[in-house]
């Protein structure tokens, strides 16, 4: 076997060999001319003596003492010839003359030799990357193919060890494998643990991480009862990866809940988020939508701050897509954001979602949509059924590339005794002080014809009288007064044309006024007000009701 033939396809060689010249280069005898002899030159220059080449080397030698592993095997069966002496202290001695199979079992249980197979047949190289061998370091394998003198086939396997790099590298995945973790877990936990049920709503939400290739992005959802049976339902997306997106979800999340507690306007909530996402991180953005349901208007009033468009598939089936109007997203700056409406009426189902759920590399964002309209069309059941069929027809497994948010909620058609649980009542309040008494009488018939109990009857009377004196003392007409009942709870509401909102305050005892909201307050389980689109105010009060006995 001549070693120097296929010495040149070590790794290296063919740099070196390509560096030295073709001719040697002549010196000139300095003797004649009277110079120092050249073992007085050598001696005062101290220069190293000359390095031979590579090829001037016995090749075995060479590839006894390089740290790489090296083997040689020959022939169809890939007979070992030779390996060195790096080999040997990883591996133990190995026999030479025996097939590859029985004499480098390591090989074997790596994979290695059906690489020597293409190697030989191909005639050229083969690499097998970062694997674990028996000695417990990892390698990388480089099958060349060579030629022996006989005219046969021959591999060179030339192992390079490559631990560190990829003890470096299991390092960094734990790494990014915790933080990951640690993201999800902060993720979870702002997210609601329990939906709040709204008396009106049947409402499922879902949300699904990334795959472990993916970073935790920020998506989140809500909802919040507001009192006087309107619910408020948001759901957003902060752009951007890892623990940084999902704190600043969380802020947002957590402002969302105390400006819902205001009980203003959908656009006027984005102005005030799209103000604190500004303060919170300039360079971070958001979308958002914020949705209002009033199951006396039959409508989903909404703003939406750059987010995808709400889906509602009414009683027929029909699906709707609220387009207009969309604002840029929070933290931008500079814009008024607008209040827009779509029908939900008893029977409708509405989906919020967050872009993981449609968006997808190589197709158009509407693409995407309208596939979730036509899964929306045909899916029906639960909220729950339909939040898990869209999910499903979208494709969306444990290794998705972006995290989805997904919220249902369905405003059921109610009818036979189910239906009798939910009522409403509503009496125009005309004239001046006389109005006071109609009001109580049309609420005490109402509460009588519901029947309900004697002490819940008379509360339900009271209320109703104070709230309508003080929209007479304080209001302008139109004035109304609204009785709604649920399965759970009684809810008393007067509207009127003036803005401003009462408050409740200690009445002095000279004092001839001021102690109606405070009486409200006292009886009601809850009470609140609010501005109403167009101007004017609602008062409103509810009492929970007794639970049935067996």
């Amino acid at each position: 076997m001549n070693f120097t033939r296929w010495s040149a396809r070590l790794p290296g060689t063919q740099r070196r060999a390509a560096a030295r010249p073709e001719h040697p280069v002549t010196t000139t005898d300095r003797r004649s001319e009277g110079s120092v002899p050249a073992a007085r030159a050598e001696r005062l220059t101290d220069e190293p003596p000359p390095v031979p080449a590579v090829d001037e080397l016995p090749v075995r030698e060479v590839l006894d003492r390089v740290p790489a592993l090296v083997a040689l095997v020959h022939g169809p069966d890939h007979r070992l010839a030779y390996v060195n002496d790096a080999y040997t202290a990883a591996f133990g001695a190995r026999p030479c003359g025996e097939p590859a199979a029985d004499a480098l079992p390591e090989l074997r249980d790596l994979g290695l030799l059906p690489l020597l197979d293409q190697a030989l047949r191909s005639g050229k190289p083969r690499t097998l990357k970062s694997r674990k061998a028996p000695d417990g370091r990892h390698y990388t394998f480089t099958c060349t193919p060579a030629a022996e003198d006989n005219g046969k086939g021959a591999v060179l396997i030339f192992a390079t060890d490559v631990t560190d790099h990829a003890e470096a590298a299991e390092r960094l995945r734990t790494s990014e494998r915790r933080q990951r973790e640690t993201a999800v877990t902060l993720q979870r936990s702002l997210l609601p643990q329990e939906l709040e049920e709204p008396d009106d709503l049947r409402i499922a939400a879902t949300y699904q991480p990334g795959g472990t290739e993916a970073a935790v992005g920020g998506d989140w959802y809500d909802v919040i009862t507001l009192g006087g049976g309107r619910t408020a339902l948001v759901i957003g997306d902060v752009m951007g990866r890892g623990v940084r997106a999902a704190a600043v979800m969380g802020q947002l999340r957590t402002a969302v809940r105390a400006y819902a507690r205001l009980d203003l306007p959908p656009h006027e909530v984005l102005q005030l988020l799209d103000g604190l996402a500004m303060e919170i991180d300039a360079n971070q953005i958001a979308t958002c939508v914020y949705a209002i349901h009033d199951p006396n208007e039959g409508r989903l009033v909404y703003a939406s701050a750059g987010h995808l468009p709400i889906l509602v598939r009414d009683d027929n089936g029909t699906v709707l897509r609220a387009d207009e109007p969309t604002g840029p997203p929070l933290g931008t700056g500079g814009w008024m954001h607008a209040s827009g409406s779509i029908p939900l009426g008893p029977g409708s189902t509405a989906v919020l979602y967050t872009d993981g759920l449609v968006e997808r590399r190589n197709e158009d964002l509407d693409e995407g949509i309208a596939a979730l309209e036509r899964a929306l069309a045909g899916a029906t059941g639960t909220p729950q059924v339909v939040c898990d069929r869209l999910v499903r027809s979208a494709g969306v497994t444990a290794d998705h590339d972006d995290d989805v948010a997904v919220l249902v909620l369905q405003h059921p058609a109610r009818t036979g005794p189910d239906g009798d649980l939910f009522r409403n009542a509503a009496l125009e309040l005309l004239g001046g002080v006389e109005a006071a008494p109609r009001a109580r009488a049309f609420a005490s018939g109402v509460l009588t014809s519901w029947r309900f109990p004697a002490d819940l009857h008379d509360l339900g009377v009271l209320a109703t009288s104070e709230l309508v004196a003080n929209s007479l003392q304080h209001g302008v007409p139109p004035m109304r007064l609204r009785l709604r009942r649920t399965d759970r709870r009684l809810i008393i509401e007067v509207t009127d044309g003036d803005d401003h909102l009462p408050r409740r305050r200690r009445a002095e005892p000279g004092d001839e006024s001021g102690r109606g909201i405070a009486i409200v307050a006292t009886i009601a389980s809850n009470w609140g007000s609010r501005r109403t689109p167009g101007g004017g105010k609602a008062v409103w009060c509810e009492f929970v009701l007794p639970k049935k006995t067996d």
